[in-house]
């Protein structure tokens, strides 16, 4: 074993004579602020398309309010970056995601306007019930009764990403329909009058 303080052999950290206790780094965290951890490299691709799996990351948080299909505007509060830095936190809701054919709605999503990346927080995901598995560079995500929903391998960056594929997530899919039959033609232009009615007439 190595002390990785000292970097001698034969004991552990806590057990180094050289450790003082007045120099030790500690973290703080404020009760009030959530802690933001990601580094990711520049891709050039649209930040609605890609949403990062964080283990580091204690809440979803999207930065683009066009994704939003529901939102509550609160009390403001802010993340803390890994750099000290604040993001502030401007309304939290719901934002409807396509993963790999599936369509899902990603609830208690927070809105950070200055956030330039999307981030899926594994802890969130795991309180929701979900299992995350990752393995051989694959990262598998289960629901308990569905099995799995979602996977992807991870990028060259070492950073796992799921890429939406709806491309407008406002847009309310329609099935259309055609038919030959008149009466449900004369049906809707009477203004879905039943069809004893449309005999009648």
């Amino acid at each position: 074993m190595e002390c990785f303080k000292c970097h001698n052999l034969r004991h552990f950290q806590y057990e180094c004579p050289q450790w003082n206790k007045e120099e030790a780094n500690y973290a703080e965290l404020d009760e009030t602020e959530e802690l933001l951890l990601m580094t990711t490299v520049e891709n050039g691709s649209k930040r609605n398309g890609e949403w990062f799996l964080d283990s580091g990351c204690s809440n979803h948080m999207c930065g683009d309010k066009g994704m939003f299909v529901e939102m509550v505007s609160g009390d403001q509060h802010f993340v803390k970056c890994g750099n000290n830095s604040r993001m502030t936190v401007v309304g939290r809701g719901s934002v409807r995601l396509m993963f790999n054919g599936t369509a899902f709605l990603i609830r208690d999503v927070y809105y950070v306007p200055k956030l330039h990346k999307n981030l899926l927080s594994m802890g969130q995901l795991q309180e929701k019930g979900l299992a995350i598995l990752i393995q051989n560079g694959i990262c598998n995500i289960y629901h308990p009764s569905k099995g799995l929903i979602a996977h992807t391998k991870m990028s060259i960056n070492r950073m796992f990403i799921l890429f939406n594929e709806r491309s407008n997530p406002n847009a309310i899919e329609e099935c259309l329909y055609t038919s030959s039959d008149l009466t449900y033609l004369w049906h809707q232009r009477f203004g879905h009058l039943n069809y004893k009615g449309l005999k009648t007439l």
